[in-house]
């Protein structure tokens, strides 16, 4: 499972990043809470590749 989170953790941000392009014109508010969401998983993903 160490080997896989990583990946997970990068696909959701993918996912996140795409619901953020998605509602930027009709839901700022949920979209930036998206976007804090997706960078949270980037760096979760890129620091337990790094230090895990």
């Amino acid at each position: 499972m160490g080997d896989v989170l990583p990946i997970i953790l990068l696909a959701l941000a993918g996912f996140l990043v795409g619901g953020v392009y998605a509602t930027w014109k009709t839901a700022r508010g949920f979209s930036i809470m998206l976007a804090v969401a997706a960078v949270m998983a980037v760096v979760g993903g890129i620091g337990w590749m790094v230090y895990g």
